[in-house]
């Protein structure tokens, strides 16, 4: 029976990943009009995300399932636990149409069973969170660099601007679009399949098949919302621009995957948006309520998603009444914030 529920909980979770994050990566395209048709937009995303964890989403699986807690932690039980203290944090993101980091939620949601039991690989835990600091501001710095970069460059070269070359560009932001799709594959679909993994309840194989169809499915049918926030809510994008986020957003989130970290590719790309919105109209940016909405909800979201797991693993493994108690206070203190 659990073995059903956490798949179940798994292909849900999946969809949901589809719908946040790894739908995003075409909104760029889909928000410079490059690919005028949203439902075009979310078909590209779908089949690169679908190839992504097909050829290379091994190495993040194995970090999920593996990487963070023992693997002799892994129960079904407990595989159960952590995917429903992630799925529920991204369900409700996904509700507000917030492009939330999956593999916060995750890693959060592992990390709480691994405090349950007194027993997280902290040196592994420490080196993703720095790389999730540090991925986000390459972002935000390289895209502001560009973003003045491509102002003086479209303002030396008009034929930037040229109905003959713009079909070259389209084409060239297309397929920025689906490399990024290409790398949310390799390093989201991990978030649902790694704790299947590591309790050994599929292989590395079925995982990276599984995650693709499912990740893409969601892509598919469920990220209308949010490639409208990423696409058309924070900033207007040219193409030039968007071509640079899209391929600097892939290449971060692709050199991660190789080395098995799973990276906030969302913030990654939405970093990079924000940071070309600073460049043409200042750090005023900030100031935008989507601004503040999503970095709040980046910022709550892998505590929630820990204290949801952790809450869980003393209420029904460990039978602490008590902390049932404890959970719905941070649950109401969390939604007044």
């Amino acid at each position: 029976m659990f073995t059903l529920l956490a798949f179940v909980i798994a292909l849900f979770f999946a969809m949901n990943i589809g719908a946040s994050g790894a739908a995003a990566s075409m909104g760029i395209a889909y928000g410079s009009g490059a690919v005028k048709w949203r439902r075009l937009a979310l078909f590209i995303s779908a089949l690169g995300i679908f190839l992504g964890a097909a050829i290379g989403g091994g190495a993040v699986m194995k970090t999920i399932g593996t990487g963070i807690i023992p693997a002799s932690l892994m129960t079904i039980q407990l595989t159960v636990i952590i995917l429903f203290g992630a799925t529920l944090t991204l369900f409700i993101a996904n509700l507000l149409g917030i492009p939330l980091s999956t593999s916060e939620v995750t890693v959060g949601s592992v990390v709480g069973v691994g405090i349950a039991y007194t027993s997280v690989y902290f040196t592994n835990l420490f080196f993703i969170v720095i790389w999730w600091l540090i991925m986000p501001l390459a972002s935000f710095i390289l895209a502001y660099f560009f973003g003045k970069l491509i102002e003086w460059f479209e303002r030396s070269f008009p034929i930037i601007g040229n109905k003959k070359t713009q079909p070259y560009f389209v084409i060239l932001i297309i397929g920025a679009g689906f490399l990024e799709a290409f790398s949310a594959g390799m390093n989201n679909a991990a978030n649902a399949f790694g704790p299947l993994i590591g309790a050994e309840v599929i292989t590395v194989g079925q995982g990276m098949l599984l995650g693709g169809i499912f990740v893409g499915l969601g892509a598919l049918l469920l990220g209308g919302r949010a490639i409208e926030t990423n696409g058309k809510k924070i900033t207007h994008l040219s193409l030039l621009e968007g071509i640079t986020i899209s391929s600097t957003s892939a290449i971060l989130v692709i050199v991660a995957s190789l080395f098995g970290i799973p990276i906030p590719m969302t913030q990654i790309t939405t970093t990079g948006i924000v940071g070309i919105g600073a460049s043409k109209h200042g750090f005023s940016i900030f100031k935008q309520n989507v601004i503040k909405k999503i970095a709040l909800v980046w910022l709550i979201s892998p505590l929630l998603s820990l204290g949801l797991s952790y809450g869980l693993v003393m209420l029904f493994m460990k039978r602490d009444l008590y902390t049932l108690l404890s959970m719905i206070s941070v649950l109401i203190a969390t939604t007044g914030t």
